[in-house]
């Protein structure tokens, strides 16, 4: 039997602005103009709220007209539909330039998006220098996502020489505007004393910021700090509210110290088969020690019933993924274990695998 633990490393990852998750970000700097004649701003809403629906095609038809009579907003949106837009009207390089001639007028999105692009490398040649001079203009104007942005070129030395400590300074000033990759970013600061003095408090005031945004990241600090007492009260049952707030959300690690939390009872309910179940999410997500104990687990009957083919399985995929300990308890399962049914079991590793944990009985 093993004694299961549960997986006390925080997420130290940051978010850079160059990761898809940011797209979002392009999104939200859609501006409302409400300038000009009552025509045109009908027309302005109309056309956001055709983008917003997803109509795509009807959105380009309305707010195009107005970008080409010279509107700057309106083409910092154009510029968002060719980039967002689904196949067949996609289009980088025309997102590019009307981001350009948004930008050229001085819109605050336009910069951003602008820099977003060339940070991506996403219809022009990528270029970390010109996204981080972007991404300055529009965070010295206030844009929350640009210096988030920023923050996140100085936090990975991308087009800037790494500053820790500028880094922080803009992650501040987006978090406290609630921007919520800034937050979390700030939270790891904090817990791991990049930039600032180390301060687990500090940290989980910015995680629970983040948190209660919805990210699972922050989510399953948050859980941590509660499990572990550090930067607040030590609690059990708030770790495993956070730990499967972020575990519905995929976040494997969360998945994985839900069930270890469950299995031994932590936070006042012990349920061996809701163990299993959460341990069965992260092993799909090729966590070795959640494989490990789905293992055990089919190996004892322990909220699965017995069986030893799932058992062996299991504890060879943890194996072939590096996991010393679970070749050691395979090696002890396959002393009870006839020729046959181990042969079973390692065809079902082998389709487990190849097949990217999608059949895996």
């Amino acid at each position: 039997m093993i004694v299961v633990v549960t997986d006390l490393r925080r997420i130290a990852q940051r978010w850079i602005v160059r990761i898809e998750y940011c797209l979002s970000t392009v999104a939200l700097a859609l501006g409302l103009s409400v300038t000009g004649n009552i025509t045109f701003a009908e027309s302005y809403i109309t056309g956001l709220q055709a983008y917003h629906r997803g109509d795509h095609q009807l959105a380009l038809e309305i707010l195009l007209p107005l970008a080409q009579e010279g509107d700057a907003k309106a083409q910092n949106n154009v510029g968002i539909i060719y980039a967002n837009a689904e196949e067949g009207l996609e289009d980088d390089e025309e997102a590019v330039r009307w981001y350009r001639l948004a930008a050229a007028q001085g819109n605050t999105a336009a910069h951003f998006n602008l820099g977003f692009m060339y940070a991506n490398g996403s219809g022009v040649p990528e270029d970390d220098s010109e996204a981080v001079r972007l991404y300055r203009l529009a965070a010295e104007q206030g844009s929350a996502a640009a210096q988030f942005g920023l923050g996140s070129m100085l936090d990975a030395g991308a087009g800037v020489p790494k500053d820790d400590t500028e880094a922080v300074r803009w992650y501040r000033m987006a978090a406290e505007q609630g921007e919520v990759n800034a937050q979390y970013n700030l939270g790891v600061h904090y817990d791991t004393g990049m930039g600032v003095p180390r301060d687990s408090s500090e940290a989980v005031r910015w995680y629970r910021f983040a948190a209660d945004q919805g990210e699972p990241n922050a989510q399953h600090n948050l859980a941590i700090s509660y499990a572990t007492g550090e930067g607040v009260a030590k609690d059990d049952r708030e770790a495993v509210r956070w730990y499967q707030i972020a575990a519905e959300q995929g976040s494997v690690r969360s998945q994985y110290n839900l069930g270890a939390m469950l299995r031994a009872g932590r936070g006042g309910r012990k349920d061996a088969q809701e163990a299993a179940r959460w341990f069965r999410l992260a092993a799909a997500q090729g966590h070795t020690y959640a494989q490990t104990n789905l293992g055990i687990m089919y190996a004892n009957g322990e909220g699965v019933p017995r069986n030893l083919v799932s058992a062996r399985m299991w504890l060879s995929i943890a194996s072939e993924n590096g996991l010393e300990d679970a070749y050691k308890f395979r090696a002890r399962l396959e002393e009870v274990m006839m020729k046959a049914d181990i042969e079973e079991a390692t065809t079902a590793a082998r389709i487990c695998l190849s097949s990217g944990y999608q059949a895996c009985n």
